[in-house]
This record gives C-alpha cells, structure tokens and sequence, in this order.
C-alpha cells in the first residue's frame, strides 16, 4: 500500500507595527483584535522607568536598569528603540523572535519613527496606518476624552499634521470608524498577508522539490 505525503503549509508569524494619530482608537482595536482572536501577540516594551503601582514586570513593561538596557543596545537586542523624559523603551528582539517563530502573529503598536526603524530591520514587516474617518472626527473624539485641556488637544492636533506627512511609507491605512468592523478588517489585512509568497519561501522551495522528484519518478 502506498503511502501518500501530505505537504503541511506552515507558518512563521507575522510582525505588525500599527501606528496612528493620538485619538484614533489604535488601542482600543488592538484590545478587541487581541479579545477577538487567538493568533496574536502584543510586544512587550522594555523600559528603564521604575514600576508604577500595579505594574508587573513581564506584564506591561519589561524593567530593566539603565546598564543593562544599553548592553542590549550594544549587542543589537532591541528591535527599536528611543530615550524619552530621561529613560529608554524599547521592544526586545528576543521575545518578539519567540512569538513568531511560535506562529504567533506579533503586535508593536508604535509612532512612526519607530516603524520605519522596525521596517529596514524586518523587510516583511507589515505597517499599519489607524485613522479616524476625518480631521474633524479625530478633533471630536480628543475632546470627548475629557481629560485634555484645549492646549493639549491643538498639540496633539499639530503633531497629527507632522505624522501625517510619513502615512505613505505603511502598506495599509485602517479607518476606524466602526470597531467590530474595523477589527475584522484588520485580521483580514493580516491573512491575506499570510499568504503572500515572498513569506512562504519555504513552502515555495518545498514545493518545487517535491515536483522535481515526483518529475524524475522518485515517488
């Protein structure tokens, strides 16, 4: 009886940098994308900042001393990362490789200098852009927070303006302005992109042996 070989597509995970205008609900959709659906992972930051009450190493941040984050600079441990108000964040190699290579799809949610980094270090890295559905509307929900003063919602409004200037360089924008629907977009945006062929090389070469076999008669 001849035994028939099944060729099993597997896949490594996919990294996505999501950015977006402060206001446009980034956050809030990567909570439901995560509460959703089970094949995603949400990178956890390293930090040199102490631990706030609550906070639990591991959880929301990686602590990390200052020497410490600096030797993982040295020894390119860092994905991206940047000095800010005095201390470092920053998104460790290691735990992102992890997930991936478990077939986890990795979440980074950062600006938009950050993402760029991350794209010339992971080519196939696939940017996200969330915006609202207009100017006005981001104007609208900076407001309805309430927790912002007029002068801080015309800063975030100017640095908005800034951002949008780099909105070509991600591969897809995202318009939130419905969630549910909006998250079912993303994880849509993120399958298709799953079967790109540039991120299944492997599978690709799989293939063509076994052709190149069943061709030449070595069943």
């Amino acid at each position: 009886m001849q035994l028939r070989v099944v060729t099993v597509m597997r896949h490594k995970g996919i990294l996505i940098v999501v950015s977006g205008f402060s206001g446009a609900g980034k956050g809030t959709l990567m909570k439901e994308l995560l509460r959703t659906y089970d094949n995603y992972a949400l990178s956890i930051s390293m930090t040199t900042r102490s631990p706030r009450q609550g906070e639990t190493d591991g959880v929301e941040y990686f602590f990390s001393t200052r020497e410490n984050f600096e030797k993982k600079i040295a020894e390119d441990g860092l994905i991206e990362y940047a000095e800010y108000c005095g201390n470092y964040y920053g998104t460790p190699r290691a735990y992102v490789e992890q997930q991936l290579n478990c077939g986890k799809d990795v979440i980074l949610e950062i600006e938009i200098q950050g993402a760029l980094k991350v794209k010339k270090k992971f080519p196939d890295a696939l940017l996200l852009f969330v915006m609202p559905p207009s100017a006005h509307e981001l104007k609208r929900r900076l407001i309805g927070r309430g927790t912002e003063t007029a002068e801080v919602i015309d800063r975030r409004l100017q640095r908005a303006a800034e951002e949008s200037e780099g909105i070509e360089a991600y591969d897809y924008l995202v318009i939130n302005d419905d969630l549910q629907k909006c998250t079912e977009e993303i994880h849509g945006i993120v399958r298709t992109a799953r079967n790109a062929a540039a991120r299944n090389t492997e599978f690709i070469e799989q293939i063509r042996r076994e052709l190149r076999e069943l061709w030449k008669g070595e069943e």
